[in-house]
């Protein structure tokens, strides 16, 4: 995810103080980092990739805030699974886009609290997920991906 799109998911989100996160596909963890710093209270980053994973905690470790992150080595659908009570306010997901992997997007939302917001970076010229229960607040293109805001239908 470009640095650009990354700010502009603060920027639709506004204060994030004090939210629980979880970063799916965390990749470099700079979705889960960057929460911390806006005041998010805890995030899970969640990377099956292992030189990924390792370079997420050594970065987490040498800021200080790995006790505000854990960093977990899974695949998302494994962990879900596992967890499928964790409930989260805030759930950002940074799929790769030459694997959609649509079988852990499904199982998503049952990690989204009833307030909580989902945001997933999607290939720009590719129809957004729909998911029940959810509807798209927001969607917003950068080159060649695009940033999709779901909460909950009320």
């Amino acid at each position: 995810m470009s640095e650009k799109a990354r700010g502009a998911i603060f920027g639709v989100l506004g204060d994030i103080k004090g939210l629980n996160v979880l970063d799916v596909f965390a990749g470099s963890g700079a979705l889960s980092i960057e929460a911390i710093s806006r005041g998010a209270s805890h995030a899970m980053a969640i990377e099956v990739d292992k030189r990924a994973k390792a370079v997420i905690q050594t970065n987490v470790n040498s800021l200080g805030i790995d006790n505000r992150i854990k960093v977990v080595r899974s695949f998302f659908s494994a962990w879900s699974q596992r967890h499928q009570s964790e409930q989260f306010d805030l759930i950002f997901a940074d799929p790769p886009f030459d694997e959609l992997p649509y079988r852990d997007l499904k199982v998503i939302t049952r990690h989204l609290s009833a307030e909580g917001t989902l945001v997933i970076c999607w290939p720009g010229q590719a129809d957004i997920l729909k998911f029940d229960g959810l509807e798209v607040v927001q969607n917003k293109h950068y080159g060649d991906a695009q940033l999709v805001f779901y909460q909950r239908i009320s």
